[in-house]
């Protein structure tokens, strides 16, 4: 048999091309608006994170949509964060990226607010329960594939199996093949999560990424790297762009934290303020 093309590594150079400076002139509506949407009871913490690490990135103004009844009205450890109920956040005007899926929970509320993100023309960055309710409803992955706007979906390898309705292992063993298979299956750029995530472009073009450590393995790591994706979707890189930079500086942070010997314990906070740092 012959052997298996090898796969392109995403570079600090390659990323570090996608990034202008910005003019003297800059104020916030320049930089973009994100709405990041999730939230459900005991979950709140999931969608802060991605809030969070979308206005640390560089996000010009950057909204919260909640689904617990007992939500907070305001992020006290960050207030620049607008906080509103999470159909509130659909109806916001000038809408430039909207992140679903963070703490979002699959009871009909949340399949409800999935399925009207899913009527909208803005670019969506679909993570967590907003995949896991993808699997379980044809109808909504319908709505996904034919959609105007720009897809962005990041599965770890359990939300993957579900998504192409097989096993975790048979994920593992042909990474490649599923991270292709799920972007063209899903009209969708994609990240493949995981040591050595896999990245497909929007013209099926794979590539991988070597930074990161097994230090990342903590609550949160993938909420703050939707958060990423969705700050440099609003700054008007296009997706693919975005995805790439965001996978490459997301684990660049983890190693970053781990040459100063943060190998246990490393949190998702602590990254996003190591990725601003870097970039």
């Amino acid at each position: 048999m012959p052997a298996m093309p090898r796969i392109p590594a995403i570079t600090r150079k390659q990323v570090a091309t996608f990034l202008r400076p910005r003019p003297p002139d800059s104020h916030k509506g320049r930089f973009g608006t994100v709405a990041i949407i999730g939230g459900a009871s005991g979950m709140v913490g999931a969608p802060l994170l991605a809030a969070r690490a979308a206005l640390k990135l560089g996000a010009g103004c950057v909204h919260v949509g909640l689904l617990a009844d007992n939500a907070p009205s305001v992020d006290i450890l960050q207030p620049e964060l607008m906080l509103h109920r999470a159909r509130t956040a659909l109806r916001l005007p000038k809408l430039d990226v909207l992140a679903i899926g963070c703490g979002l929970g699959q009871n009909d509320a949340a399949q409800q607010i999935l399925q009207d993100a899913l009527k909208l023309n803005t670019t969506l960055v679909l993570d967590a329960d907003a995949l896991n309710i993808l699997a379980l409803r044809q109808d909504l992955q319908t709505a996904l594939i034919t959609r105007k706007g720009a897809n962005v979906i990041t599965p770890h390898p359990g939300e993957a199996a579900r998504l192409l309705g097989c096993n975790t292992e048979s994920v593992q063993a042909t990474r490649a093949e599923t991270a292709r298979e799920l972007a063209k299956r899903f009209h969708s750029t994609v990240v493949l999560k995981g040591a050595h995530s896999l990245c497909v472009t929007g013209d099926g073009k794979i590539a991988v990424n070597k930074t990161g450590n097994p230090g990342m393995s903590s609550p949160g790591m993938g909420d703050v790297l939707t958060g990423m994706i969705a700050a440099f979707i609003a700054q008007e890189l296009e997706a693919d762009q975005a995805l790439l930079l965001a996978v490459h500086l997301h684990g660049a942070a983890g190693d970053a934290m781990a040459k100063q010997k943060v190998t246990i314990g490393m949190t998702a906070t602590e990254v996003t303020e190591w990725a601003r740092w870097l970039l």
